[in-house]
């Protein structure tokens, strides 16, 4: 645990952090660019901050000053930040040391490690399995020991389905508890920044340095930030659990039901109350369409500036309109561009009642579904993926499949909605991670962290990590 710990010495602890990544990059290819942290590491040895003298990574869409940046994207992949994030800033003056950026999915668009301008990202508990995206390579360096503390963003499940497959713990927040000034978008009504540390406390912690009201950003919430840590209390009793039906009917995977089964009854045995919950499953199926076509269409919006011209990467034409292709179909992967086609289909004038108002009319239904869901409890937990981490040739996932629109897409409702969700570490299967997703009300954290220390002490799966065979 990072948190409260002492350092004898600060430039021996990232110096380590730092050779570790770079000696596990030629097998996990999860970092884009290294830091250059000699001024950091003199202002931590000062510092009484909360991460003071703590090596940590960013995902390649935060933005620093002076730092590469490039959103995983050829057409970025010149641009040097010219300023901080908001969270960059809070980290540093946290007293944390930033020692490089990590590999995503292109712009955030993917959920698989593969869609990455540097190449695939592969699982450290086994390198022929993608580890999730699209914060992909934040997971990795933080399962792999590489650091203790990593940022990642959030639009579908790009924290918490990672944490899963990788076996550490992964954040996402209520909307607006943590500011996104400085944080290349993917669609502005779903992105959440988010991060990953391999605990709870550590978690509690890191939202206590994270989160607050900023200016720059108008859709960040003026609550005031709790003492996460300090009144952290893993007991269970007399809390309600409740349980996704509809995922747990949707999985095929017996070992993967034994074993959240089996901390279902430690909860019980705890003292917490159990009620399973049942959506409406027709309206479930719907979650993958309606993200489809409400990210696609924002981001569409959103990158139109990425055009050749302005900045980044330039492909030559013999028109402004032919510089602009050429610049955008060099500096896009086919995944992107095929995005940006559903949106821009979809903000079409003709298309934008049949589709887009659709969409949101339908993300309103599931997020009041939601809302009643959790009524009448602390929390709604279900596993995070159907099975552990597939392998990086697989493709034969039957996307009509309740399997895969309920029990892959279901934390996607965190995003419609807003409310705060994380997953932690639930056990292994034949040596490989699966985790647990909770959700709870807005702005109930507190609650969150409480109720996931309590799992974490069940499983006994803190800290847990990978040995990467170097």
């Amino acid at each position: 645990m990072f948190a409260n710990r002492k350092i004898e010495n600060i430039e021996m602890e990232v110096m380590d952090a730092v050779n570790q990544a770079r000696k596990q990059q030629p097998l996990l290819n999860a970092m884009v660019s290294f830091t250059e942290v000699d001024e950091a590491i003199e202002y931590a040895k000062s510092s009484s901050g909360k991460m003071a003298g703590l090596p940590i990574i960013l995902k390649d869409n935060v933005l620093t000053k002076g730092v590469r940046t490039t959103g995983s994207v050829q057409i970025l992949d010149n641009y040097i930040g010219t300023y901080d994030a908001t969270i960059t800033t809070k980290l540093k003056e946290a007293g944390a040391v930033i020692i490089g950026k990590s590999a995503l999915d292109g712009l955030g668009m993917g959920g698989t490690g593969t869609n990455c301008h540097t190449g695939f990202v592969h699982n450290p508990y086994d390198l022929t399995r993608m580890a999730g995206g699209s914060s992909v390579g934040s997971a990795v360096l933080v399962a792999s020991g590489a650091v203790a503390f990593a940022i990642g963003s959030d639009t579908g499940d790009s924290v918490r389905k990672p944490a899963s497959f990788v076996g550490i713990v992964g954040v996402k927040p209520t909307y607006g508890r943590i500011s996104r000034y400085g944080i290349i978008p993917y669609a502005s009504s779903l992105d959440h920044v988010g991060y990953f540390t391999r605990g709870v406390e550590d978690a509690a912690l890191s939202l206590e340095v994270l989160a607050g009201r900023d200016d720059k950003d108008m859709t960040s919430s003026f609550r005031e930030v709790e003492n996460y840590l300090a009144n952290l209390n893993g007991d269970l009793t007399g809390k309600t659990i409740g349980i996704m039906g509809n995922v747990i009917d949707a999985i095929r995977s017996k070992e993967v039901l034994v074993l959240f089964n089996d901390l279902v009854e430690k909860c019980k045995a705890a003292g917490a109350i159990i009620k399973v919950i049942h959506m409406d499953p027709v309206r479930l199926k719907t979650c993958l369409p309606v993200y489809y076509i409400i990210a696609n269409s924002e981001a569409t919006a959103n990158h139109s500036n990425l055009d050749g011209v302005r900045f980044g990467m330039q492909e030559r034409g013999d028109s402004l309109e032919e510089l602009m292709t050429n610049s955008r179909t060099k500096g896009f992967s086919f995944l992107l561009r095929k995005r940006f086609i559903i949106g821009s289909y979809s903000l079409a004038d003709e298309n934008q009642d049949l589709l887009l108002r659709k969409a949101q009319k339908v993300r309103r239904l599931l997020v009041e579904d939601f809302k009643v869901a959790l009524a009448d409890i602390d929390v709604l937990i279900a596993p995070a993926s159907s099975d552990v981490a597939p392998l990086l040739t697989d493709t034969s996932a039957d996307q009509l499949s309740a399997r895969y629109l309920i029990a892959e897409n279901h934390m996607v409702l965190g995003n419609f909605s807003g409310y705060p969700s994380m997953t932690i570490p639930m056990g292994k299967i034949n040596g490989l991670p699966i985790g647990i997703n909770l959700t709870a009300k807005p702005f109930e954290e507190q609650v969150l962290f409480d109720i996931a220390l309590g799992m974490e002490h069940l499983t006994g799966c803190k800290n847990m990590m990978a040995e990467v065979m170097l």
